[in-house]
């Protein structure tokens, strides 16, 4: 088995230890809060700050680490990154001054303990592939958590999950198209970056609504398009009419059918014989040489 298949199974218990949680540093009530990451983690971002706004726990943004606006004003900074070397993330945050920085990370014997205020341990949740997928989603967990926006059998989804069958003919697919809705349009495009990195295979994302506006051109029988929370009004029947397999998981939480993703692209890397646990051109960690 590989480490990514493990780590994936892993996801019920690693939820629930995060859902035990309440560590000090996250952002409260009222708060305007940047939120930063790379990669995996810019889509998590993504999904906590649309999922904290919709709320009305306070403003709530989220950059890619180098795109962070360090002169902008925020109550917290808070910064995602399952290494803790990544080089755009301790950047950002050694350009923030006078703000208060929170790091959620995996592996405290890195610069990112100096780097933040303070610093979340998630390391019972980290890796050893180079994909992520348990300690990214048990970093969403936290926060749903923190945020009072889960519920209390999220683990069993996840569990679910790992048992339903593959959507049928996946495998087979030319092509997928993730698509969301709210704070699941970040989930869309963690589950087709999963696919992307550990089969290269041809993915594509974007807010559900967006689909319409060009995406759908592409759809068509032998490709697949797939849900991450309930389609919009509509949207399905006309996937539908593309010919294309449309994917829904109405009956899990939105992060749980991202379990799904996961285990799509350990397929679809086992059917092309790729090492899903090291994707081509990638590394663990993106640590740039200083100038």
């Amino acid at each position: 088995m590989s480490y990514v298949s493990a780590e994936i199974a892993s996801q019920p218990e690693c939820w629930s230890r995060a859902l035990e949680l309440n560590p000090e540093g996250l952002p409260q009530p009222g708060e305007r809060v940047a939120v930063l990451g790379c990669g995996t983690s810019l889509y998590i971002a993504q999904a906590y700050a649309a999922l904290r706004e919709e709320a009305g726990l306070g403003e709530t943004d989220a950059f890619a680490a180098p795109a962070h606006p360090h002169t902008r004003r925020y109550d917290r900074v808070l910064a995602i990154t399952r290494s803790g070397t990544t080089t755009e993330v301790l950047e950002a945050l050694h350009r923030t001054s006078g703000t208060p920085t929170t790091a959620i990370t995996g592996d405290l014997d890195t610069p990112i303990a100096d780097a933040a205020d303070t610093v979340v341990d998630l390391s019972f949740a980290d890796e050893k592939s180079v994909v992520q997928t348990r300690f990214a989603t048990t970093t969403l967990a936290l926060l749903r958590g923190h945020l009072g926006l889960v519920a209390t059998d999220l683990p069993e989804h996840a569990a679910r999950a790992l048992r339903q069958d593959l959507p049928e003919g996946a495998v087979d697919a030319e092509q997928f198209t993730f698509l969301g809705t709210g704070w699941t349009t970040g989930l869309a495009h963690e589950a087709a970056l999963k696919v992307r990195e550990a089969s290269g295979s041809w993915t594509e994302s974007y807010p559900a609504m967006e689909y319409r506006h060009g995406p759908v051109s592409i759809s068509a029988p032998g490709r697949v398009v797939w849900f991450l929370g309930e389609p919009p009004a509509g949207l399905l029947a006309q996937v539908e009419a593309t010919g294309a397999t449309a994917v829904t998981g109405s009956d899990l939480d939105p992060m749980a059918e991202l379990i799904r993703a996961q285990r799509l692209a350990v397929a679809l890397a086992e059917a092309r014989g790729v090492d899903p646990d090291q994707p081509r051109n990638l590394t663990r960690s993106i640590i740039l040489a200083q100038p």
